[in-house]
């Protein structure tokens, strides 16, 4: 058995049988590294490496949860939340929550659709938009599941296919760009115009698997309980009934700051910072629990940080261990000349690298270079190659414990701690998007 499949079977069973991912992530490490022949203190050293890759986005994402803390602590968000549940008569008419739910969840993938292409925060909104949405979506008997993939599929399908944001940056800047080096003395020559055309038919099996979440698997309702976010010298609903209308401005302003710092200066950190320096400032709450509420915050994201960290640690020492290039070759041997199981072969090869790295942005250079000489030789066309190197490098995103579009839900929907990682977030994607991406992904290689 290849050292990558044995470490990502270690996790995966570990984290299902509701072991600590971190803890499954840095004991799939230490199996794959020690399969693959690496001595100990090689494969330490490979994952200290790796750690810094994942300890810029933990720290926002623990600052930026301690301004959404924040937010909860000045009392607006109850206060919206209430007055949204009395407007809407949420708790009496069974027909109208239906129909605001869709309307919410419509709401969420529009806002993780403008966060990839749009304004390109990426996940950056989650923390923020969705913990103050927590007490509305109780009182619909909305199943936090299908939110999980509603914004999963909108901050991973859109720069699959759209080439503008981070799709510009995947599309044109990565795979357009490893597909035509790799490709370059096989004569391969991909145009910019041709790799949305190619991602089409895998992104409507994402679409679909979309439909079906929505649709049919958590259409009925699921009951949770109505939890403060943040604790202090009084509550939210307290501190709603004096929120003065200056104070009101500035919360906006401090959403509005929140995203302008972070679009000018490229940083999360700063965004965040930004937004809670502004909070404590305008009396929302008392200067001497500004140092709780933002320890408060931290705690709350500390889960998804330190997952994010150990998965990059994890990363490091499987492209250290040699057993990519491995697993690819030992797939090819097994295929013969079979074109249909060698797109299939290359689709799960591609699942297995992903759900490991837990980033497409990373993989496509790994994938690319390996998977190009393998697609041209078995007679595979331009967009049957950008088809399969695109999905495969994909599939990890969609349905990977350690992959920002699963840890980013999850941070939102878990602020109150009702949600759980992996079977909340990551089997609902994995089920619903991994498998879609697959078959789809197939048929795109078979046809194109």
């Amino acid at each position: 058995m290849n050292a990558i499949v044995l470490a990502i079977l270690v996790m995966v069973s570990l984290s299902l049988a509701r072991v600590s991912v971190v803890f499954a992530l840095i004991v799939a490490t230490l199996v794959g590294g020690l399969f693959a022949g690496m001595p100990l203190g090689e494969i330490l050293d490979a994952f200290n490496d790796g750690l810094g890759n994942g300890a810029t986005i933990a720290l926002s994402y623990a600052v930026l949860g301690a301004f959404a803390v924040a937010l909860s602590r000045s009392g607006i968000t109850e206060l919206l939340a209430n007055r949204a549940i009395a407007g809407l008569n949420l708790d009496s008419d069974g027909g109208n929550r239906r129909l605001v739910a869709y309307t919410l969840l419509a709401a969420l993938l529009a806002a993780a659709v403008s966060s990839q292409n749009l304004i390109p925060v990426h996940i950056a909104f989650i923390p923020v938009l969705v913990p103050p949405l927590l007490k509305l979506m109780n009182h619909l008997n909305l199943d936090r599941r299908v939110a999980a993939c509603v914004i999963t599929f909108g901050i991973t399908a859109p720069y699959m296919l759209l080439p503008v944001g981070f799709g510009a940056i995947f599309l044109n800047d990565i795979l357009l760009a490893n597909l035509n080096e790799s490709g370059a003395e096989l004569g391969l020559e991909v145009t910019r115009g041709m790799v949305p055309m190619a991602m089409v038919i895998p992104i409507g099996g994402m679409a679909l698997g979309l439909a079906v979440a929505v649709l049919f698997s958590y259409r009925k309702g699921r009951h949770y309980e109505d939890r403060d976010l943040a604790h202090g010298d009084e509550t939210p609903a307290e501190a709603a009934r004096h929120l003065a209308t200056w104070q009101k401005v500035v919360l906006a302003a401090s959403l509005v700051g929140t995203v302008a710092v972070q679009l000018l200066t490229g940083s999360m950190v700063l965004g965040g910072i930004f937004g809670f320096a502004l909070l404590s400032v305008s009396g929302v709450f008392r200067w001497h629990e500004q140092d709780g509420i933002f320890t408060e915050g931290m705690r709350m994201m500390a889960l998804v940080g330190f997952i994010m960290i150990s998965a990059a640690g994890f990363a490091s020492v499987m492209q250290a261990s040699g057993e990519v290039e491995g697993l690819v070759a030992g797939s090819a041997e097994l295929i013969g000349d079979n074109k249909g199981l060698a797109a299939l072969v290359m689709l799960l090869v591609g699942l297995f690298i992903t759900m490991g790295i837990g980033s497409s942005f990373s993989t496509i250079p790994i994938i690319a270079s390996l998977y190009v000489p393998l697609a041209l030789g078995f007679g595979f066309s331009p967009l049957a190659t950008i088809a399969l190197v695109g999905t495969a490098a994909a599939l990890g995103d969609a349905g990977s414990p350690a992959s920002d579009s699963t840890l980013g839900p999850t941070a939102g929907l878990n602020a109150d701690g009702q949600h759980d990682h992996i079977w909340d977030t990551v089997v609902p994607t994995f089920l619903h998007y991994n498998i879609p991406l697959i078959a789809f992904g197939w048929i795109a290689a078979m046809i194109l």
